[in-house]
C-alpha cells in the first residue's frame, strides 16, 4: 500500500496546535450524557445515524445527533411537530436485529384562538418507521386518526444539514471551513449541498412522498385530513452523496426494507446461535449478536466491525481484532474479513505524521474533510503500538480455530512484515521489549490500548516518559509469537517455526524478571524510558494471562490481586485499582470499567483453569448490562462500587453500540465453558466447564469444526455442569476435560 501525501492545501500549524490534535483522537468533551439522550443508533456499512427517542435529530453543543457518512454529518436537523408542537412520545425502540427503528408519538392538546381545548390529547397517533440502507435513510409516517370526527393537521418536517467534520463536532475548531452550496428546491425534493477544501462536493438530499403542501429549503408541511378510524401515509428518504429518481418512495420503501430484513437474516445466520433458560441472558445475548452484525461493514476481503457509534465508526485495527478473537469461536469468517483488510492496509514505508513504518498494522482509517486535509493525521493512521502484534495474533488464532491454512497463505507476507516490524521497529532501544513512541507530536502520545494522555504513571501519579514499554504488549508479542510459530509449522518451515517457539519461551522468562513486582502482587503497568517500573496495580495484568506469557507461580497471586475489592467494584475489573495515584472511578482508562477488558482478563483466568473467578466477571458485566437501555453494555461505564438494588454509573460520552463490548457475554460465555478447538483431530473441547449463577441451561447451535457442525445442550447440576451432544452434522466429537 502507498499512502497517500497530504492535501497540498492543508494548514500550516504550530506544534501545539499538532498536540492538541493528537490528543483530540481520544480526547472527547462532555458537555452532555449520551446516556441521558437515551440516543437510537441505525447503521449500514460506511454511513450511521444517531436520532432522540422521538426520532428527531436536535445538533447542538455535546450532540452527536445526525446522519452520517463517512466522517462527514449529512443532516444535522431533523425535528417533526404537528400543528407546529412537538408529539408526546409514548414509546421508542430499535428492533432485536437493530434494522429498524419504530417511534410511537401522539399529540398533545390542540387549542383554538380562544383559548379552550379544541383536539385533546391521545386522539392522533404518529408512527415513525425508520431504517438505514446503502447511504440513504428510509422512513415511513403513519398518521392515525382515533377520534370520531375528521381532523386536518399540519405535519412539518424542519431538516438541515451543516455537513460538519465528525472532529468538528468532537469539540476541534477549525479556521477555514468549505462553502456551502445554494439550496435545489423542487417540487417534492431538496438537494443541500457542501464544497469542502478538499475540492469534493458533499450533498444531501431529501425526497417525499406525496409532495408536501409547502417545501422551503428547510421545512417540508403537509396538510393531512384523516377521516375517524383512518390514516394516511407520508414517506421520506435522505440521501447521502447520490440522488436516485424516486417515482414511489412507497415502493422504495417496502423494496429497501426487505433487501435490509433479508441481509440481517443472511449475517446472523452466519455463525452459531445461542440460547439459555434465562430471558434476560437471551435479550444480551441476542442483543450481542445484532449489534456485531450492524457494525459490520462489508469490504472486498469480508466483514470487518467498525469500533463504535457515534465516535468510532470506523476501521481500527486494534478494535477490530480483539472484537474478531473474542467471536472467533462462533464466527470465524469476522476474523478472515479483519485479516485479509488489514493485510491489504498494511504499511509498506516510512511516513512519520501516520506514525506509518514498514509492516506496521492500522490504527484508524478516516475519510471525512479534515483528515483528506491533514487537519488531524487520521487518514490512514498507523499510531498503535499493539495492533501488528495482535494481527499476527489473530492470524495463528484463525489457523487454530479453522485450518485454514489457504486463506492464510495469502496474507503470510503480511505476517512476516509485521514479524520483521517488531523486530526492526518495536523494539526501539534493543531491549527485547516493544516500546513506543509517535514518530512527530501530531500522533497519539500514549498508543496502547489505554491512549489517554494521563494513562500511563508511576506509583506517585508521575507522568511516565517514553518510549514506553507496555505490559500487555509484551503479552501480545508473545502471542504473535506462538501464533508464528503455528503458522510456520503448517506452511512447512519447521525450522522458523523452532525459532519463534524458543523466543517466546525466552520472553517469558525475561518478562517475568523485569515486570512481577511481589509487593504489588502483580506485574507492573509499564517500564518507562528509562526502564523505571510504573508499579501500578492495573487491568492490564489481566492480559499477561491472557495471551499465557503469565509463569504458573504467578497466576493464583495476579488473579487475587485482580479480584481484590481495590479492583473488582463488583460489576468489574477496574482499569486502575482504587489504592492508585491516579484512581478515579469518573476518568476514561484511570478506574473505569471497560468490558472489553474485562472479557480479555476472564479469558486469562480461563487459560490458567481459575474458571469461577472469569464466571464472577461474567455475573457481574451481565448484572449491569440489565440496567443498561437496549441490554447493550456501552465502550466503558464508571468504576464506582457496585451497591445493592441499583445499577452501574454511566460514563457521559460512551460509545453505544461499541463492537469490542458487545462481544463480551459472548467471549466471556467461551471463558466459562473452557471451549477450545483442535481442527486436526475435529475435537470441540470443553475444560472443566461452569456456568454462572443466572444460567441453569444452555444451548448452543450450529458451532463449526471444519466441514461439520454440532448442537451441544449444557445443564448446571449445583457447581457442575452436564454437556449433552444434540445434534450433529459431519465428522465431530465433543470432549469433555477435566
Amino acid at each position: 500500500m502507498t499512502l497517500a501525501p497530504l492535501h497540498p492545501d492543508a494548514p500550516d500549524l504550530d506544534p501545539g496546535q499538532m498536540l492538541s490534535q493528537g490528543q483530540t483522537q481520544f480526547f472527547i468533551p462532555a458537555t452532555a450524557s449520551l446516556a441521558e439522550r437515551r440516543p437510537r443508533t441505525l447503521k449500514h456499512d460506511d454511513s450511521f445515524a444517531v436520532f432522540d427517542h422521538s426520532g428527531d435529530a436536535i445538533a447542538g453543543p455535546g450532540s452527536p445527533e445526525g446522519l452520517y457518512h463517512r466522517d462527514t454529518r449529512h443532516l444535522s436537523h431533523l425535528y417533526l411537530t404537528v400543528n407546529g408542537l412537538r408529539p408526546i412520545l409514548l414509546s421508542s425502540a430499535v428492533r432485536d436485529d437493530n434494522m429498524i427503528l419504530t417511534c410511537d408519538l401522539t399529540n398533545p392538546d390542540f387549542f383554538g384562538e380562544d383559548g379552550r381545548v379544541e383536539v385533546g390529547h391521545d386522539l392522533i397517533h404518529l408512527r415513525r418507521t425508520r431504517f438505514l440502507w446503502r447511504g440513504a435513510v428510509y422512513e415511513r409516517i403513519t398518521v392515525r386518526n382515533f377520534d370520531t370526527d375528521i381532523r386536518t393537521v399540519d405535519v412539518d418536517i424542519g431538516f438541515a444539514a451543516d455537513f460538519a467534520d465528525l472532529f468538528e463536532i468532537r469539540g476541534m475548531t477549525r479556521l477555514r471551513r468549505g462553502v456551502t452550496r445554494d439550496p435545489d428546491v423542487a417540487r417534492a425534493e431538496v438537494r443541500l449541498a457542501y464544497l469542502g477544501r478538499d475540492d469534493r462536493e458533499r450533498c444531501t438530499h431529501i425526497q417525499f412522498d406525496p409532495a408536501p403542501d409547502t417545501l422551503s429549503p428547510t421545512n417540508a408541511r403537509f396538510r393531512v385530513s384523516v377521516p375517524a378510524g383512518e390514516r394516511c401515509t407520508l414517506f421520506m428518504r435522505v440521501c447521502c452523496d447520490r440522488a436516485e429518481a424516486a417515482p414511489s418512495l412507497s415502493f422504495e420503501f417496502l423494496k429497501s426494507l426487505r433487501e435490509v430484513m433479508q441481509h440481517a437474516k443472511q449475517a446472523q445466520a452466519r455463525g452459531a446461535s445461542i440460547r439459555s433458560s434465562n430471558a434476560l441472558f437471551n435479550e444480551v445475548s441476542r442483543r450481542s449478536f445484532s449489534d456485531i452484525v450492524m457494525l459490520s461493514t462489508e469490504t472486498d476481503y469480508g466483514p470487518y466491525p467498525y469500533a463504535g457509534i457515534p465516535w468510532f465508526s470506523t476501521v481500527f485495527g486494534r478494535d477490530a481484532i480483539i472484537t474478531a478473537l473474542e467471536m472467533l469461536w462462533l464466527d470465524p469468517a469476522l476474523a478472515r474479513g479483519v485479516l485479509g483488510y488489514l493485510a491489504a492496509h498494511q504499511a509498506t514505508r516510512f511516513d512519520p505524521v501516520a506514525d506509518a513504518e514498514p509492516g506496521k498494522i492500522l490504527h484508524e482509517v478516516r475519510r471525512g474533510e479534515m483528515a483528506e486535509l491533514g487537519e488531524v493525521p487520521f487518514r490512514h493512521y498507523y499510531g498503535s503500538i499493539d495492533s501488528t502484534p495482535l494481527f499476527i495474533m489473530l492470524a495463528g488464532a484463525y489457523l487454530e480455530r479453522t485450518g485454514d491454512i489457504d486463506f492464510l497463505r495469502g496474507i503470510l507476507s503480511q505476517v512476516e512484515a509485521a514479524l520483521r516490524w517488531v523486530d526492526e521497529h518495536g523494539d526501539r532501544d534493543g531491549d527485547g521489549f516493544v516500546e513506543y513512541g509517535r514518530l512527530t507530536d501530531q500522533g497519539l502520545q500514549n498508543q496502547g490500548w489505554k491512549d489517554s494522555h494521563d494513562s500511563v504513571f508511576h506509583a506517585d501519579g508521575a507522568i511516565a516518559r517514553g518510549p514506553i514499554a507496555l505490559a500487555e504488549v509484551q503479552a501480545y508479542v508473545y502471542g504473535a509469537w506462538q501464533g508464528a510459530a503455528a503458522l510456520f509449522d503448517a506452511a512447512g518451515d519447521a525450522l522458523r517455526a523452532t525459532g519463534y517457539r524458543a523466543r517466546a519461551t525466552d520472553l517469558r522468562q525475561r518478562f517475568d524478571d523485569a515486570f512481577f513486582d511481589a509487593a504489588l502482587g502483580t506485574y507492573v503497568l509499564a517500564l518507562d524510558g528509562d526502564k523505571r517500573p510504573c508499579r501500578v496495580r492495573a487491568s492490564n495484568a489481566g492480559h499477561v494471562l491472557y495471551t499465557g506469557l503469565a509463569l504458573e507461580k504467578r497466576v493464583e497471586t495476579v488473579v487475587a490481586t485482580l479480584m481484590a475489592p481495590t479492583s473488582f467494584s463488583g460489576w468489574g475489573v477496574r482499569t486502575v485499582a482504587s489504592t492508585e495515584a491516579r484512581y478515579n472511578p469518573m476518568s476514561y482508562h484511570n478506574g473505569s470499567i471497560w468490558p472489553h477488558d474485562n472479557a480479555l482478563i476472564a479469558a486469562g483466568f480461563s487459560r490458567y483453569g481459575f474458571r469461577r473467578e472469569a464466571a464472577r466477571i461474567f455475573e457481574g458485566l451481565f448484572a449491569a448490562a440489565t440496567y443498561v437501555d437496549l441490554m447493550r453494555l456501552p465502550e466503558l461505564f464508571c468504576g464506582f462500587p457496585r451497591r445493592r438494588s441499583q445499577g452501574p454509573t454511566f460514563y457521559p460520552v460512551a460509545c453505544s453500540p461499541q463492537a469490542w463490548s458487545a462481544a463480551t457475554p459472548l467471549s466471556l460465555l467461551q471463558s466459562c465453558l473452557g471451549l477450545g478447538f483442535d481442527v486436526a483431530a475435529r475435537e470441540i473441547c470443553l475444560h472443566d466447564p461452569i456456568m454462572p449463577s443466572f444460567l441453569q441451561q444452555l444451548t448452543v447451535r450450529s458451532l463449526q469444526i471444519g466441514t461439520a457442525s454440532v448442537d451441544i445442550g449444557f445443564d448446571r447440576m449445583d457447581d457442575k455442569v452436564v454437556v449433552r451432544p444434540l445434534g450433529r452434522s459431519g465428522a465431530a466429537r465433543i470432549v469433555t476435560m477435566s
